[in-house]
């Protein structure tokens, strides 16, 4: 394959991975989620209808973040991109995944700024007019019409410590949001929204004991149809309690802390007296709750019996679980027969898209499209294998060669650690011979004449050896020098082309990636602009 065509394959899978990770991601929770079936009452064989349901949409945690999620500065670049990403996720998570199911109701469960109770007014009305963006409140038609209730999160007002110093904070989340406890009905169901930030304050203080008011008002009412409760911290659980096979992360143990006059500044879950007595109170079938930000049912028991309590996920991504979530839940329309969840609502969890996992894919084929690029022959891929067969017959030559052969390696050795002797014939001519043994060579002096047939071996021949040893040593050492030179002028030439090679290699690689930018980066701008503006 040429490398024309190799970029071409590239920037096609590139447009898929796009396709995907933009758009179609978005599409899975609609096709694999459903709305949820009411179970039929014990003395009702037949199954309830999915037009006798009122269908409800809840997100918890949001979060929007800001200033004081990351150690970075207000308005810097760094933030601005991590807002925009993070807000731009849930926007295409409620415009392409919850929407579709056409709910009739949108449940809020709190904490829908990150930093909310310490934010100006500038600040919280700039946090605001995203939170509106996000969710289509600005919108006018397709959903404006969907009623959509909200109950408040400690990130929205805080807790009883700083409600009690900052009073300011309620009023400007109340002129927005409404009331913090309240009671609404769906269909046959009623649910009953209350301030959890607020019941484990100081007895005393005004916020708490409005809250136990507006509860004790609820408990009063004898006629009140069948409830589910909706608090934005979870009721107290023992600690290492399970939580399902929906959870993906650790489970959270209790822990409260407590200012100086008493007064909550953080907890995790409910106290138990206060879990124990607001369920008493209000008799629910049902608990939703968030703050936990990942999912969690558990089932408390009270004198009245088993209430189940499912705590929501959140949709963000950027808020310390992997896999966002939302809830469909399915309220009755129908007159209950029985006080048992099953029959007045049934939940169904739908995960949204793993937007950290879709990023790492990014990355991860950006590099193997840099790295192909990279690596791959200039005149394809034929000549790429011939290349590498090239290279396999020369490791072979190498395998078989000397070095590796063991005997002729010492017969090398023999013959450099071998002597020698000039020998003359009868007629004058010289020859070499091979000493047979140093061992066995005869001593004599140097006046001495051997006659070995009719060949006699001179005195002066060990004079000429040695003139002559050195005559060769000192050419063989100008050859040796000649060579070196030779040598590294080859070696100079062989890294400057090398160099060339991995030069004209990069600049290759940076142009056919340049090529691919050019088709793929105005399709994700067109994607970010399309899920962006209204």
């Amino acid at each position: 394959m040429q490398l024309g065509k190799l970029t071409v394959v590239l920037c096609c899978v590139w447009v898929v991975t796009i396709f995907y990770g933009e758009m179609f991601a978005f599409w899975v929770p609609s096709s694999s989620c459903s709305w949820p079936q009411l179970l039929p009452a014990s003395n009702n064989k037949v199954t309830h209808d999915v037009s006798d349901h009122v269908k409800v949409a809840v997100i918890t945690d949001p979060q929007l973040m800001d200033h004081t999620s990351l150690a970075l500065a207000p308005k810097s670049l760094a933030l601005e991109i991590a807002q925009f990403y993070t807000d731009l996720y849930m926007r295409r998570s409620f415009l392409t995944s919850i929407l579709p199911f056409k709910p009739d109701i949108i449940l809020f469960l709190g904490d829908y700024f990150d930093g909310g109770p310490h934010l100006s007014d500038e600040e919280w009305q700039n946090s605001l007019g995203r939170f509106r963006h996000i969710f289509g409140l600005n919108h006018r038609g397709r959903f404006s019409d969907t009623p959509k209730y909200y109950i408040s999160g400690n990130h929205d007002t805080g807790y009883s410590a700083t409600l009690s110093r900052n009073p300011k904070v309620l009023d400007r989340y109340e002129k927005e949001f409404g009331s913090r406890n309240y009671r609404f009905t769906v269909g046959e169901v009623e649910f009953i929204a209350v301030d959890s930030q607020t019941l484990d304050g100081r007895k005393e203080g005004n916020l708490t004991s409005t809250t136990w008011d507006f509860v004790k008002n609820v408990s009063s009412d004898v006629a009140a149809k069948t409830r589910v409760l909706l608090t934005h911290i979870p009721l107290y659980r023992p600690d290492w309690t399970p939580c399902g096979s929906h959870r993906s992360s650790p489970i959270i143990n209790q822990r409260v802390s407590s200012s100086s006059v008493q007064e909550v500044t953080y907890q995790n879950y409910l106290t138990e007296e206060t879990s124990r007595l607001l369920l008493d109170l209000i008799n629910p079938v049902f608990v939703l709750s968030g703050h936990d930000h990942d999912q969690c049912t558990v089932t408390h028991q009270t004198r009245r019996g088993h209430i189940k309590e499912h705590t929501l996920g959140t949709i963000s991504w950027q808020q310390g679980n992997l896999y966002p979530s939302f809830m469909l839940l399915s309220a009755t329309k129908n007159p209950i027969l029985s006080n048992t969840s099953e029959d007045v609502v049934s939940t169904r969890i739908c995960f949204l898209p793993m937007q950290t996992h879709i990023y790492i894919w990014y990355a991860c084929l950006f590099i193997l499209t840099a790295f192909v690029l990279l690596l791959w022959p200039t005149h394809g891929l034929s000549v790429g294998v011939r290349y590498f067969g090239w290279l396999g017959s020369m490791w072979k030559a190498f395998i078989s060669s000397d070095l590796f052969r063991g005997a002729g390696k010492e017969k090398d050795e023999e013959d450099e650690n071998c002597e020698y002797e000039m020998v003359w014939d009868a007629e004058g001519s010289m020859h070499l011979v091979k000493k047979v043994s140093i061992k066995h060579a005869a001593s004599s002096t140097d006046s001495e004449s051997m006659a070995r047939g009719n060949a006699v071996l001179r005195p002066v021949a060990k004079k000429n050896i040695s003139q002559e040893a050195s005559v060769s040593v000192e050419m063989n050492n100008a050859d040796t020098h000649m060579e070196e030179g030779g040598t590294s002028v080859s070696q100079g030439r062989f890294n400057q082309s090398k160099r060339k090679l991995v030069c004209g290699r990069f600049v290759r690689t940076l142009r056919f990636l340049l090529a691919i930018a050019v088709v793929n980066l105005p399709l994700y701008m067109m994607f970010l602009a399309k899920d962006w503006i209204d």
